[in-house]
């Protein structure tokens, strides 16, 4: 059996599909997986550190309006997209795939589109609440649409394809124990939290944690905290949080550094977690069931990362806060109050347990082999 996995741009869109790929791998040895993600994409350094071969495509995004910018802009957009389309219909025909699988990011798109017009078995998993672009661009020709959240299900317009497998994220979210971690981590006996604000970091936020930090400072470091700035706020932020009056060096417990590669264990042995509400993130935290601060990125498309977060806050798994209300101060105030609400994080685990969906890459694995084993349809080799 062949497969081609497509994604890119953020770990939220690549590393779902590598869990997948993996389960794939673990029950379907003989298979043969092939990703295709955009150029310079996180892709690049995840899929082949995972182990799967990675071809790349370069479509490009749409703007709207009627500008110069924005006409030039779509013009050189649709030529690239018709490279990538190409490319991607000699990668098929090559490859000759039993099934498609898509999870997010526009570079899934041509691979999607020419897929399904060539009659193979497409389906695509929106890890967000509400789907996006590429999502809806591909989703009336999709033979399954995968959902993170049963409350997705009324955006789509044929409900009887959506189906609700949750969110793939790595078993050691699972399966890593506190006190396992904790030890692991080497800590000592005050609460942990971890913070981050993605993969690349988000300049605001960032400036908010530098206050946090002197909060912290302040108050003798009554916490011990991990905080990833992100590859961008790694440029900048030490000297602002020297700006602001911190000693890092004399605050131990606070240890920032430019990404957490173990983020399972840090997560694991956190008490709390600080950060913003892509779907990936918030499965993660689902899974190892970490009261969490979510603040929303209102920099997205349809606002989708706050009806991402309404979806955990409603059901008391999550305190949520608006980037614009996200003082230092307010933050500061939430984390010691949550801190010493010891009931209050034991019913947020509960509820973010009852959210998780531990089996998602198994499920969506049971989704490929059912569209692989069905009768293969007529394909145009041509489309």
């Amino acid at each position: 059996m062949n497969v081609i996995f497509t994604c890119g741009g953020t770990g939220g869109h690549i590393n779902p599909a590598i869990a997948v790929a993996n389960v794939l791998r673990e029950r379907r040895p003989e298979s043969k997986i092939l990703f295709v993600g955009g150029e310079g994409g996180m892709e690049c350094q995840l899929v082949p550190k995972a182990g799967y071969r990675l071809e790349t495509l370069d479509p490009r995004s749409f703007r709207r309006g009627f500008t110069p910018a924005a006409v030039w802009h779509n013009l050189a957009g649709a030529v690239h997209t018709g490279a990538a389309l190409a490319k991607a219909r000699r990668l098929i025909r090559q490859f000759a795939p039993d099934v498609i699988l898509g999870t997010g990011g526009y570079a899934s798109f041509p691979v999607l589109r020419v897929g399904a017009g060539m009659g193979i078995p497409t389906c695509v998993h929106e890890s967000n609440a509400v789907p996006g672009l590429a999502t809806r661009m591909v989703a009336g020709r999709a033979a399954k649409i995968l959902v993170s959240f049963a409350e997705s299900r009324a955006q789509y317009p044929h409900p009887e394809r959506v189906e609700v497998v949750g969110m793939p994220v790595q078993q050691a979210f699972i399966y890593t124990k506190q006190a396992d971690a904790r030890r692991a981590l080497g800590l000592d006996e005050r609460p942990l939290i971890v913070s981050a604000w993605g993969s690349l970091g988000a300049r605001e936020m960032n400036k908010c944690m530098a206050g946090f930090f002197r909060l912290e400072q302040g108050a003798g470091c009554p916490w011990q905290h991990i905080h990833a700035t992100g590859a961008y706020g790694w440029k900048w932020m030490p000297e602002y949080v020297k700006a602001q009056g911190v000693d890092l060096a004399a605050c131990p417990g606070i240890d920032m550094r430019q990404y957490i590669y173990d983020m399972p264990t840090c997560m694991a042995a956190a008490d709390l977690v600080i950060g913003r509400a892509g779907a990936s993130t918030l499965n993660e935290i689902a899974a190892s069931g970490t009261p969490c601060i979510i603040v929303p990125s209102p920099n997205v498309t349809d606002n989708h990362q706050e009806k991402n977060a309404r979806v955990l806050a409603d059901r008391g798994a999550a305190q949520l806060i608006l980037e614009r209300d996200c003082t230092p101060e307010r933050l500061f105030a939430e984390v010691k109050a949550l801190l010493a609400d010891t009931a209050r994080r034991r019913a947020m685990r509960r509820a973010l347990l009852n959210l998780a969906v531990v089996d998602s890459a198994q499920r969506i694995c049971d989704v490929i082999l059912a569209l692989a084993a069905k009768p293969e349809r007529n394909r145009d080799s041509g489309a």
